[in-house]
Parts: C-alpha cells; sequence; structure tokens
C-alpha cells in the first residue's frame, strides 16, 4: 500500500460545492455556537430576517427548491465563491445590463421560510458575538492541505470528530474498528492518525500522554539526535512516571544535571492539547434533543425553541420585484445575498432533518436505554447508524460530535451511546460501558491495603461470564484515570 506524502497541496477532487461545506459547517455546531452562527448571518445578509413569533407554517417549512431554481442558484453563487477579484472587479466585468433579479425570484409563496418557536420569558438577544471555529474545524482545514486520497482525507475527517475536547483520540475507538468501517488495512488508519498527531497544535490525536510527549519532542527534534528528554519518553517512561530520576540518569547514561534539563524540557510540552481550541461556553450544556416517554411511546424533539426563527425579508422581496429602477450594482448586490440566504435557509432545514433523523435512529438502536436506564445501554458503532439513515459515517460523525440529549435518566453525549462490545460465555453482547461501570465498581470495593491487581480483576470479570483479558482491563483503567494498584495502596 502506498505511503502518505504528508507535502503540502492542494486536492482538486475534495473540492465540495458551496452547499455542502455551509450544510456540513452548520451540521457540526451543537445548539449554543449555532445561534452566535444565525445571529452572525443575520448581520451579514440585510435579506434575512427574524421571525418575532410562532406561526403555523409547516407547508412552507418542508418545502425544496425545484432543480432549475437550485441548479441556477448554485452556478450563481460558485462564481461568487470562485472569484478572487475585487467586488469592484466583479461589477464591472461580470455584471451584464440586460440582468434582472426576477429570474431568480420565485413567487411569493414559493420562497422557503424557517421559523423557529420563542420562548415567550425570552429576553432580547444581544448583539451576535465574532464566530469562534471548533477544534474540528481547525484541524479538517488543515488536513485539507496534505496530500491525501479521497478515502484517506474521509477516514482523517472520521478521526478528527472522534476526538475528546482535550485532543486525545476516544479512547472507545479502535483503530481496527475504523479500518473495517472504510474497508482498509489498520495500518492505513495509524498512518492518517500520525498525520493528525502532527498538526496544529502538535501531539492531538494521541491515544495516551506517553505518545502525546513524544510526538511533540519529535517534532521539536527534527531529524537531530534523540535528546535526552525524547529518549526519557520513549525508551523509558515507566521510570519517568515512577519518579525514578536516579535510575534514569544510569539508564541514559546522563548526569544529574542533564536529567533536570530534560525534564525542564518535558515540563513545558502540553499535556492537553485541544484545550482552548474548544469553545469554553460549551461547559455549559444545552441539551440539543430532549428524548420522554409519553403514554408509553418515545417521544424525540430538537431542543431548538430558542433559535430564532428566518426568513427572506418582505421588504427586499418587494424591493426585487421592482427592480427595473435599480442599478446594475444593487440589483447584483441583492442577486448575491438572495442566493446565500435561500442557501443558508435550506441549510438550515437540511441540518434539522438530518439531526432529527440521527436521533431517531440512536434511539431506535437504543431503545431499551430510553425505556430502562444507562445498564440497558447495547454495542453500537456509528456504522450501524449510518447505514439505518443511508448516510455516511463521517454525517452522523458530525452530528453527534460535542451533542447532547436529554432523557429520563440525565444528559449524555451522543457520542455516549457508541461503543464496542464483546460477547459474554452466555453469547450475550456486553457494551464497553457496562464492563468499565463493573470494573470502576470492582475497584471501588476492594481492600484499599490490598489493592486488586489488573490480573485479578481480569480473573475476577472471567468469573462473572466476561473473558477479558489483563491488558484490556489495563486499558480501561487508564482510560477512567484509575492509577495502578500500587499506587491506589492505602495504609
Amino acid at each position: 500500500m502506498a505511503g502518505l506524502n504528508l507535502q503540502q497541496g492542494q486536492r482538486l477532487d475534495l473540492v465540495h460545492s458551496p452547499q455542502q461545506i455551509l450544510v456540513s459547517s452548520l451540521l457540526q455546531l451543537p445548539m449554543m455556537l449555532l445561534e452566535q452562527r444565525i445571529k452572525t448571518e443575520l448581520v451579514e445578509n440585510p435579506l434575512l430576517e427574524e421571525t418575532e413569533e410562532w406561526e403555523d407554517d409547516s407547508e412552507d417549512a418542508e418545502e425544496v427548491l425545484d432543480d432549475k431554481q437550485e441548479e441556477e442558484i448554485g452556478e450563481e453563487l460558485k462564481e461568487i465563491e470562485d472569484n478572487s477579484k475585487s467586488e469592484e472587479d466583479k461589477l464591472s466585468d461580470e455584471v451584464q445590463e440586460d440582468f434582472d433579479l426576477e429570474d431568480i425570484l420565485p413567487g411569493e409563496d414559493e420562497i422557503p421560510e424557517i421559523r423557529q418557536k420563542k420562548d415567550p420569558n425570552e429576553e432580547e438577544r444581544d448583539m451576535p458575538e465574532p464566530y469562534v471555529f471548533t477544534m474540528a474545524e481547525h484541524l479538517i482545514d488543515q488536513l485539507q492541505l496534505m496530500d491525501l486520497s479521497p478515502k484517506q482525507f474521509e477516514i482523517g475527517e472520521y478521526l478528527i470528530h472522534n476526538l475528546r475536547d482535550d485532543g486525545y483520540l476516544d479512547g472507545d475507538l479502535s483503530l481496527d474498528t475504523v479500518a473495517m468501517i472504510f474497508e482498509v488495512k489498520p495500518e492505513m488508519v495509524e498512518k492518517i492518525l500520525k498525520v493528525i498527531q502532527r498538526l496544529d497544535p502538535n501531539g492531538v490525536g494521541a491515544r495516551n500522554l506517553q505518545e502525546c510527549l513524544q510526538i511533540q519532542l519529535e517534532m521539536r527534534n527534527g531529524k537531530a539526535e534523540p535528546s535526552i528528554a525524547l529518549r526519557i519518553i520513549r525508551d523509558f517512561y515507566e521510570e519517568f512516571s515512577n519518579r525514578r530520576f536516579e535510575k534514569l540518569g544510569d539508564l541514559l547514561g546522563a548526569d544529574i544535571d542533564d536529567i533536570k534539563d530534560a525534564l525542564a524540557e518535558i515540563s513545558t510540552l502540553n499535556p492537553k492539547p485541544g484545550e482552548g481550541l474548544s469553545d469554553v461556553r460549551l461547559n455549559y450544556i444545552i441539551p440539543d434533543f430532549v428524548v420522554e416517554q409519553v403514554d408509553g411511546e418515545l417521544v424525540i424533539s430538537l431542543n431548538d425553541y430558542k433559535m430564532p426563527g428566518l426568513r427572506i425579508s418582505h421588504h427586499y422581496k418587494k424591493m426585487i420585484r421592482n427592480s427595473k429602477k435599480l442599478d446594475k450594482e444593487v440589483k447584483h448586490f441583492l442577486r448575491n445575498k438572495m442566493s446565500k440566504a435561500r442557501f443558508f435557509i435550506e441549510a438550515i432545514r437540511q441540518r434539522q432533518n438530518t439531526m432529527q433523523r440521527t436521533m431517531e435512529a440512536i434511539v431506535e438502536k437504543q431503545e431499551d436505554f430510553f425505556r430502562k436506564g444507562p445498564e440497558f445501554i447495547k454495542p453500537m458503532i456509528m456504522k450501524d447508524v449510518a447505514e439505518l439513515i443511508e448516510m455516511d459515517i463521517s454525517t452522523v460523525s458530525r452530528v453527534c460530535k460535542g451533542k447532547y440529549v436529554e432523557t429520563d435518566f440525565g444528559v449524555f453525549e451522543l457520542k455516549y451511546f457508541f461503543n464496542e462490545g464483546m460477547e459474554t460465555e452466555d453469547g450475550e453482547d456486553i457494551s464497553t460501558l457496562r464492563i468499565k461501570e463493573r470494573l470502576s465498581e470492582i475497584i471501588n470495593n476492594e481492600d484499599k491495603k490490598k489493592p486488586l491487581s489488573d490480573e485479578k480483576i481480569s480473573q475476577i470479570l472471567h468469573k462473572e461470564g466476561v473473558p477479558i483479558a489483563r491488558r484490556t482491563v489495563a486499558k480501561y483503567r487508564e482510560q477512567l484515570d484509575i492509577p495502578k494498584a500500587r499506587f491506589r495502596r492505602g495504609i
């Protein structure tokens, strides 16, 4: 299999239409950032208008632009996006004298409008704040500059959407599973992960602290002879983590001053490279969905009552219909803004539809969880949901990243519902989440004077019918931030 070329370059076969890019960017935004994005669009586009109260216009909300209108507007917006000339040059070179805005203006009843419920107690909104890029957007922008095939890019995008807020790869995600999903060899997934780990900030995508620190030191070290700091982390991490500094000197053949200098360098590294790239406002969780039982039925709703409603301004629609008296610059301006407004409204509609379909599929797959509680969660991967709603895995990943659902049993991130599993000796599928919960319970109830080793915990789980290896126990324990047995020993 061909290796990956890290040289930057432009990939023409990865170019998406402006509409696709807009839908993708809106889809990955949680509710708080979506509200902010809409406010920004309202300021930048005078043809967009916020509705003041809920109106029953479900027929308009479900209406879709016909193929001719979609193609016409798409070509116009593509010209706008692709042309790098100044606005003045565009006006002088491209606008035709006989251009009529009515060419793209549908009838009064054909202009799509989206109006959302508003909280009657809601206070007047503040002015929009600047749009803040997410960690995923920051990394994907860099990944697009790499010389990757479409398949490699899709895998990279999937991995990026499975990073935790601190920058580490989700511990429940196995590279073998990713390889199976995309029908490639695990070595390919590993190579693409290494590309991501060397993006800015270095170390993002690491699977543990050692790998995170090692990547940062390797990037600093370059092609030079490995520094003492790099050798400590790469070759003698256990001695380092247990603070056996004199032994490190003996192993490296270095004096204590060299070891101190190396430790000082290591202390400058970032153990959580993703911090600072996520919007701190996301610490205030606003669920994107609500799932509740009503008369024995599970009812799913988008928690979007705070989201401002959108429509195209009636004032500007009237101006466009009487545009013969307008000069060509004003016509061109209105043409551009009309195209963008309709694209934005349609993108919001697509986002709502995709979000709802994805949540419905999750509830269908995890019905026992929503009816009975977390102890009934089942193994499930994103491919299961993608196949059910007939969409790409990357789309499901965007929907689930940073989104939350309010249930009868608490608020959960959508990614919580995706976990691998194993088959018990009784033939029952059990999720990794349930195994981790049992592991935590065993450790919490252990004799603190004689804490259980990973091997002993593995034996206990084996007796309970869960065939789990010692190294898997160690992996889950680390993911739960539970120290080794010797560090749990009490007096």
